[in-house]
């Protein structure tokens, strides 16, 4: 076997007297797409919270491509290959289509590379007025990266490419903030709900792209509860319930373990309602 690009063992989280996740182990190779799947609630977004450098785990430890990342920024991460999006899209709204993409960009730098806060500052500021023949020849090169990623999500973003993303509906700030992921050529993407609101030709068109990315040989770790994408683009999945793994294996396998039926079917009756996740999995064959 061959050594995972992303190995979690023991990973353990708690606010107050609640534990968030516990004991969450996990490895993801190159080249698959994980997902992970579970009730609202479940620890999901806390996982990847933890993985990313965006909270510290109380216990367990991280690797990432060999390297023990344990509660590291999100900086280092996205300097050793690991990009994220979130739950609740982030764009930088006042920035344009161009210019949001462009600072996915910015850890692979070269010649305008931040350095130590001063001196970086001074010499940041040195490039900007100067722009010497170097600066401006990677600064067209990423331009051009830039709409290639974009091309990616067909004619949604390109047409826009130099408006303010205030300015785009909410599916295309989703498509916007993993293009701005994209550009940092991650080793690992993670996704968390990248559907979330989207109507059914929004998801169609937003499972096409994962399953290009996947393609291409992307490394992905998805969170997503349109569990008929799951199905169709995982190569594993686990499945969490009050922040611990119930189930993992093929997607099939997980569909129809009866903890996570439990799981969904409990949380519906629970709520009096039925979620669109409980009806998936009564509805699948």
């Amino acid at each position: 076997m061959t050594q995972p690009l992303l190995s979690v063992r023991g990973l353990q989280r708690r606010f107050g007297g609640i534990t968030a996740v516990k004991g969450a182990n996990l490895d993801l190779c190159e080249g698959e797409l994980l997902s992970v799947i579970g009730p609202n609630g479940a620890g999901k977004t806390t996982l990847f919270n933890l993985i990313s450098g965006h909270d510290r785990p109380d216990g367990g430890t991280v690797r990432f491509g060999g390297v023990e990342v344990t509660g590291s920024t999100p900086e280092r991460l996205a300097a050793l290959g690991l990009a994220r999006t979130f739950q609740h899209g982030r764009v930088f709204a006042n920035l344009t289509v161009r210019d949001n993409v462009l600072m996915g960009t910015h850890s692979r730098m070269k010649l305008a590379r931040p350095g130590p806060p001063l001196l970086g500052a001074l010499r940041e500021l040195f490039l900007a007025l100067i722009r010497p023949p170097g600066v401006r020849a990677e600064e067209q090169a990423l331009r051009r990266e830039v709409e290639d990623i974009l091309h990616l999500f067909g004619d949604r973003l390109i047409p826009r490419l130099d408006r303010p993303a205030y300015s785009l509906s909410y599916a295309n700030r989703r498509r916007l903030e993993i293009a701005r992921a994209l550009a940092l050529r991650p080793r690992l993407l993670m996704l968390d709900e990248p559907t979330a609101g989207m109507n059914e030709t929004e998801t169609a068109e937003m499972r096409t792209i994962i399953g290009q990315l996947k393609a291409r040989g992307q490394t992905i770790l998805l969170i997503e509860h349109k569990l008929d994408l799951v199905m169709q683009l995982s190569d594993r999945v686990i499945a969490m319930d009050d922040g611990a793994e119930i189930a993992a294996g093929t997607p099939a396998a997980v569909r129809h373990d009866p903890a996570v039926v439990e799981a969904y079917l409990g949380h519906r009756h629970m709520g009096g309602e039925q979620t669109p996740d409980a009806v998936a999995l009564e509805a699948s064959p």
